[in-house]
């Protein structure tokens, strides 16, 4: 493959986020290693500057600087979108390891473990969510540590991506979980939270909405059904947007 056929990660996640699905990546971190300057939401295609809720419920100051900077290596921002670390994916997962998710209710932890089992027989680990993110990052501390004498957080971005390589690929050994199950994770959840309604902490802005062209929670499409062709340019708004979702149905679906 020449280099002018690599897809590069952010390219990868407008497909998938333009085809409404937010499947696991390959997680391949070979494309983009150069760093891009951190592009402002708030003014990126005329978007209002909203007032964030940064409160962390979950994270301690240490867990929160890892995992924003990891984020941000797995989204990296461009000179037209911000990264992940901007859209606040740190604080979507923050409240999901909070919240019921990150207990593991809805999961099976019982045992028997097997971690070597196949993955359609789902979550091997003894671990709930919110232990496996805790476990985790503080011994990724330890290898960087140990390697560069610096927190993760610290590194430039070639080294930050060379240790996210080797936590997918397992080169980078973990002494208590499996590091490629870790990464996997990190890496659906940064992708939810660059994708998911703003009312759960990330996609600050609607970032990923606009990136890729979703408009959001609006009620009906009706006076678009025979409309063929043609662009669907509205503003994007969420399931919280309660004022712009009732100006809408008073306009009966007319496009801005």
């Amino acid at each position: 493959m020449t280099q002018s056929n690599k897809l590069t990660r952010r390219g990868v996640l407008g497909v998938v986020g333009a085809a409404s699905a937010v499947p696991l990546l390959s997680g391949r971190l070979s494309a983009q290693h150069a760093e891009h300057p951190k592009a402002d939401p708030s003014k990126a295609h005329g978007s209002p500057t909203v007032a964030w809720d940064t409160t962390l419920f979950f994270f301690n100051d240490v867990e929160a600087r890892f995992v924003e900077a990891a984020v941000d290596r797995l989204i990296p921002p461009d000179p037209q979108w911000a990264g992940a670390a901007s859209a606040g994916v740190l604080y979507y997962i923050d409240r999901q390891l909070a919240s019921a998710y990150g207990s593991g209710a809805r999961m099976y932890l019982a045992g028997p473990w097997e971690p070597d089992a196949p993955a359609q027989q789902g979550y091997q680990l003894r671990h709930t969510p919110a232990e496996l993110y805790r476990v985790a990052i503080a011994e990724i501390g330890d290898v960087c540590q140990n390697r560069f004498g610096r927190g993760f957080g610290e590194l430039s971005a070639n080294q930050q991506d060379d240790v996210l390589k080797g936590l997918e690929t397992g080169e980078v050994a973990l002494p208590s979980v499996p590091s490629p199950t870790f990464f996997e994770t990190l890496l659906a959840n940064t992708i939810e939270g660059f994708f998911a309604d703003p009312a759960y902490g990330g996609n600050r802005d609607m970032v990923g909405w606009r990136m890729v062209g979703f408009p959001g929670a609006y009620a009906q499409y009706l006076a678009f059904v025979d409309v063929h062709g043609a662009q669907y340019t509205r503003r994007p708004i969420g399931i919280s947007d309660q004022a712009e979702r009732q100006r809408h149905l008073a306009g009966h679906g007319k496009a801005e």
